[in-house]
């Protein structure tokens, strides 16, 4: 057997048979007109779209993979607004990223790791004069310029020394001992993506823009900057005088993990200054350009799975707490305010479209556009920026066109403009499926279900062809009419690929998401099923050649499905959840899992616990399934797929094993592990699949 993958496959028999497809690892060449998985190699992403403060430049991330390191790589590129002077501002296999202009506009700094570590670059950009202007020996991130721009602002983390229980023994000199124990008495102390966390706590740092000594300005064992385990965002008051920031300084904070508040710093001497003070995350501060007000994102934590970010604003002290966006029924992200402080932009999701809508400050708003996208998934992304003269650059993504950098310029009838096109030259040689989105009602309560069919290239009305439900994970998120790489290469094998929003995802509202509340997997069985029998209703669906697959919360849900019905030939349950009293007590978020996504613990709550397990209906599984997961998946821990694979084989379905070494949740660290998810699911689907249609 010859795979480009290293993984474990578990066959469990010699006598089992699986053909897998195998990338070819000659270096790219002209292909077939159809997608293939070697082309994961060939897409490139614009992602962070940054526009200069007087609107006519836009710095952006375009991202990339390299088929001799199989890794991928991002650059920092500029462009006028017209789409003109396109061009790097740094190249090579690096990990470069975070553009961000001087507020003068004539300097950008940057993250780069081409020195070995990530630092903070600053880049004249008149004549291309280039400083390191940081020198730390932990990942800088946050970068924010002060409003003056002489300093600029970043989070890093502080180190402190690794927890030691009794004395250690010390090594003869010249003698190599084996590692030391790990010690911690951290609640969460594996991190997925990033493995071991480091001890120490995140802070907010400021450094002059043109290089030199770093000072510290939070201090104490907190995290700042509002990300789980450190990292976030900040912003600088209008007079440089203070930094707001979330921070993570409430009762124990690694068990109340969606607790944040907004703090503002004073850059002379650290004095910390508490803005809120509710229970439940605040985030994404956001100073009015006259200073007096910040406007922020967050909810009072109702501990239910899935609510909405509400858009806020408060006075600089912290008074006159006023929700902006309360009337309407969607979440709000990434608030950035206008140029005359009337307006404050934010994006949103809303039936599986990420729209950025311009939010007066008596609530009401108005949509500027729709369409932002990032990557290449389906599921909801995007950036944005706005300049001083109102000019919008954002990433913007299709079904049929992978995320790119567009322009809304001011003016009424401004129509947004798509200024790259960075897969125009794979895609003029390559066939994609059409995607059609299709409405239909569940058989659970006829509410109206959202989904999309990929059509396989070549599609010929008069044939029958076999079906992919592919599924989301999340929960609480969605697939949208947004390009999406593995779902193409799907269709490019010649099935038509279904994925649809069930109840429990975002985009449709709080009640609708929150109907899997306490109760996922569960009802979510009769929207996905309805919408198989929806895509057999178009006539083109063989329904003796139907399959089951999804990532994550979409493991789930294929374990689910195939426990309630045979429909399905075969199945591939990626990186799932399966036991859930193991999965809280293992996975990096076992504390929000607690809190929100259950009543309580499992001892507390055995019954919940257990008719949501997986485990209580495998043995109805006859459906052959291969399940597949990194073996650095900290999400949803290796030992959850382990448990599955081990309860089907005893139950003797036909199953597989597979095994990707140092993968994260995701499964897409490595392009060519990325390409492996597919051709693993080209190799079992083909074993399993009728020879009667095409």
């Amino acid at each position: 057997m010859r795979s480009t993958i290293r993984a474990s496959l578990v066959l469990g028999a010699l006598s089992t048979a699986i053909v897998l497809v195998a990338i070819n690892p000659a270096p790219l060449r002209a292909q077939a007109t159809r997608l293939t998985p070697a082309d994961v190699f060939r897409f490139e992403f614009a992602a962070d779209a940054q526009v200069s403060p007087d609107g006519q430049w836009i710095a952006y991330v375009r991202q990339s993979a390299d088929q001799m390191t199989d890794r991928r790589y991002s650059n920092v590129w500029i462009m006028k607004t017209d789409g003109s002077d396109h061009r790097p501002v740094t190249t090579g296999k690096f990990s470069e990223d975070t553009p961000r202009w001087s507020p003068d506009g004539k300097r950008l700094a940057y993250i780069s790791n081409r020195n070995g570590s990530p630092q903070v670059y600053v880049r004249w950009m008149d004549n291309g004069t280039t400083v390191q202007a940081t020198n730390v020996t932990n990942s800088p991130s946050a970068v924010a310029w002060s409003p003056d721009g002489t300093r600029i602002a970043f989070l890093k983390l502080v180190p402190k020394p690794a927890l030691v229980i009794g004395e250690p023994i010390t090594p003869p000199s010249g003698a190599t001992w084996a590692a030391p124990p790990k010690v911690t008495d951290k609640l969460v102390f594996r991190y997925d993506g990033v493995g071991e966390l480091p001890s120490g706590y995140v802070h907010v740092f400021v450094v002059p823009s043109d290089g030199g000594t770093e000072r510290q300005i939070s201090s104490g064992d907190f995290h700042d900057g509002g990300g789980v385990f450190g990292g976030g965002a900040l912003t600088w008051t209008a007079d440089g005088a203070e930094l707001v920031l979330p921070a993570r300084r409430g009762e124990r904070p690694e068990w109340n993990a969606r607790e944040t508040d907004l703090y503002a710093f004073a850059v002379k001497d650290g004095t910390a200054r508490r803005l809120t003070s509710r229970f439940g995350p605040d985030e994404s501060p956001a100073v009015s350009p006259d200073g007096k007000l910040i406007a922020f994102v967050g909810y009072d934590d109702r501990k239910l799975g899935y609510q909405n970010n509400v858009l806020y604003t408060m006075n600089r002290d912290g008074s006159e707490k006023r929700a902006i966006s309360s009337k309407l029924d969607r979440s709000v992200a990434r608030p950035t305010w206008a140029a005359d402080g009337k307006g404050i932009y934010a994006s949103y999701d809303d039936q599986g479209n990420t729209k950025l809508a311009l939010f007066a400050l008596d609530g009401s708003h108005r949509i500027v556009a729709g369409n932002l996208g990032g990557g290449g998934s389906a599921s909801g992304g995007g950036s944005f920026s706005v300049a001083k003269d109102g000019t919008i650059a954002f990433t913007t993504s299709t079904p049929s066109l992978p995320s790119e950098i567009a322009v809304l310029r001011p003016g009424p009838a401004a129509q947004p403009r798509i200024l790259t096109a960075l897969n125009a030259g794979l895609l003029a040689g390559r066939t994609l499926g059409h995607v059609e989105e299709i409405w239909y009602p569940s058989s659970k309560d006829q509410r109206k279900i959202q989904g999309w069919l990929i059509r396989p290239p070549g599609f010929d009305p008069a044939q029958k062809y076999p079906m992919i439900l592919e599924m989301h994970g999340g929960p609480f998120s969605n697939y949208g009419d947004r390009f999406d790489v593995e779902k193409q290469l799907m269709a490019a094998l010649g099935y038509v690929v279904l994925y649809t929003n069930p109840r429990g995802s975002t985009s449709y509202g709080e009640e609708f998401a929150d109907l899997i509340h306490h109760a996922y997997p569960g009802d979510d069985f009769f929207d996905l099923n309805s919408g198989v029998d929806a895509a057999i209703a178009k006539g083109f669906v063989d329904a003796n050649n139907l399959f089951v697959t999804g990532g994550s919360g979409g493991g789930v849900l294929t374990a689910w499905m195939i426990g309630h019905t045979t429909r399905f030939k075969a199945a591939l349950a990626f990186y799932p959840v399966i036991n859930w009293e193991s999965f809280t007590l293992t996975s990096d978020m076992a504390p929000s899992a607690v809190n929100n996504w259950f009543p309580g613990f499992s001892w507390d709550n055995p019954e919940n616990y257990a008719k949501r397990s997986l485990l209580s209906v495998v043995k109805n599984v006859k459906t052959p399934t291969l399940v597949m997961v990194g073996e650095e998946d900290f999400r949803t821990p290796t030992s959850e797929s382990e448990q599955y694979y081990k309860a089907l084989k005893m139950l003797g379905v036909d199953a597989v094993f597979v095994r990707v070494p140092e993968e994260p949740h995701g499964i897409r660290r490595r392009p060519s592990h990325e390409a492996a998810k597919l051709t693993t699911l080209a190799g079992w689907f083909e074993k399993y699949r009728s020879r009667a249609t095409p």
